[in-house]
């Protein structure tokens, strides 16, 4: 095992698949010499070449369009789209076209592009750059979605996700570039639709994405000295779902909170709750959504703390669920 930031893992996944396989490579806005926004792909350009890491103009429809046609040529193209707000610019791609061509072929062609992309919720960086949308794309037959919490599920799910046969939206998270965690050593891939069990605990299950699993694995540390069990469950990839893991989980516990930075209408949480419900209505003694407003991110630094959920957002929900 060795000690990675998240950034970094990122960056090795990318590093050891295109030495792997030379059909990879890597293409978007400020990816080679500038190394991306977030210095993800720092480096690249010196080791590939200008062949295989490529700076595309600013315009996101061209960029997948571009990937899509790549991979129907047998390629594995790793798009990057600088912000996750970004993707309506490319949603006529991204939605209609992409996802679409396994099917409308009847599995003639395939699309193995994998669209890199992050949300910077907790950056300050505004209402047009702080949006994290997942649910969007679980709605989209075809595409899968991918949301690591840890530098070792980063790593290992894009190397998943580029050796794949599948369009794949690869959401990171900014606000965990800098975090560090043990990554395995050597090569390695997590399966995708296998959630982990980030804690065992018995009295409630908190279901969390992204950022809000560490803010859930923070508050089931403080919760735990008031004598409370948390469970906490990190899907790792909103499609496919792991749902059996989440069931197991909640028949134990008879509690269910999710957490996710996306606004709570229509979300994450609103999918997991309903196939809970649906399928394990008699174990339930309670069920909470801990999700931002409705409404756009705020700019200013203390409107976004307040906007933001977090430990104690989680913390608050599990005591009321346990009165």
């Amino acid at each position: 095992m060795k000690t990675l930031s998240y950034a970094q893992a990122i960056h090795d996944a990318l590093v050891e698949e295109m030495r792997r396989d030379e059909k990879v490579f890597v293409l978007g806005e400020d990816v080679a010499r500038f190394g991306g926004a977030f210095k993800i792909t720092k480096g690249l350009l010196d080791e590939f070449g200008a062949e295989r890491v490529m700076d595309t103009p600013l315009s996101e429809n061209a960029i997948i369009g571009a990937a899509m046609g790549a991979a129907l040529m047998g390629y594995r193209p790793v798009a990057e789209i600088m912000y996750m707000d970004f993707l309506h610019e490319c949603s006529d791609q991204l939605i209609n076209h992409l996802p679409k061509m396994h099917f409308m072929t009847g599995g003639k062609l395939t699309a193995p592009a994998v669209i890199r992309t992050q949300y910077s919720l907790g950056r300050n960086t505004g209402a047009q750059h702080s949006q994290f949308f997942p649910s969007l794309y679980m709605n989209t037959p075809g595409i899968m979605v991918a949301a690591p919490s840890t530098p070792a599920d980063a790593k290992g799910l894009l190397k998943t996700a580029i050796r794949g046969s599948n369009p794949v939206l690869f959401v990171e998270c900014a606000a965990l570039y800098g975090s560090k965690g043990e990554v395995p050593d050597g090569d390695y891939t997590i399966p995708f639709g296998r959630a982990d069990m980030k804690r065992p605990g018995t009295d409630v299950t908190v279901v969390a994405v992204s950022r809000m699993v560490g803010e859930a694995l923070s508050a089931a540390d403080a919760l735990a000295s008031e004598g409370i069990s948390v469970e906490v469950l990190d899907p790792r990839t909103l499609v496919p779902l792991d749902t059996d893991t989440i069931l197991s989980s909640v028949k134990k516990t008879s509690r269910l909170i999710t957490a996710e930075d996306s606004c709570g209408t229509c979300g994450v949480g609103a999918e997991i709750v309903a196939r809970v419900s649906e399928r394990a209505m008699d174990y339930l003694e309670g069920i909470e959504r801990v999700a931002c407003p409705d409404v756009p991110a705020p700019f200013s630094p203390p409107l976004q703390k307040a906007y933001m959920p977090g430990r104690d957002t989680i913390a608050k929900a599990v005591k009321k669920m346990m009165s």
